[in-house]
């Protein structure tokens, strides 16, 4: 049957506008989510404290707007959440979450500057050095490691 259905669909030729919009309708939809790991020039991560995620410190991220390339998403969040800039520059991870309709993008890349202005929903962030960061939620640590171990090895 989806053999017959795909034989019209091509033989019909509808405009790839028209495709999309229809495509779109039928197909789940996907959040988009852009995590960061970024190290200053002494390793140390930069990790923020979300004013709407409790008390805890976790790394930086946000989602990706339509049409929005998602280093271009992680790299707009982190500006607009705390004035810093960084430059996310090579893809560590893409997971799924199987309890929602979201697609994860993790990256590693260098912390740049600026300077720390909170927002309404990041309200502090700090840079820390591996061997002391704070307790970070699920598998954000090993992320964290992992990213860690590439630079030393990319630096070697």
């Amino acid at each position: 049957m989806q053999g017959f259905l795909l034989k019209i669909w091509h033989a019909l030729r509808l405009p790839t506008n028209f495709q999309l919009f229809f495509m779109r309708r039928i197909n789940d939809q996907f959040l988009v989510g852009v995590t960061g790991i970024f190290f200053d020039d002494r390793n140390c991560v930069l990790l923020v404290k979300h004013s709407y995620r409790g008390k805890g410190w976790s790394l930086p991220g946000g989602y990706a707007k339509s049409g929005e390339h998602p280093k271009e998403a992680l790299e707009r969040e982190v500006k607009e959440e705390t004035g810093y800039e960084v430059s996310a520059d090579e893809r560590l991870k893409i997971r799924t979450d199987r309890k929602s309709a979201r697609l994860d993008i993790t990256y590693m890349g260098a912390f740049i500057g600026g300077v720390f202005t909170p927002s309404k929903e990041v309200n502090r962030a700090k840079l820390f050095e591996f061997d002391k960061l704070p307790i970070l939620p699920g598998d954000q640590l090993l992320f964290v490691d992992k990213a860690l171990n590439l630079r030393k090895n990319i630096g070697e």
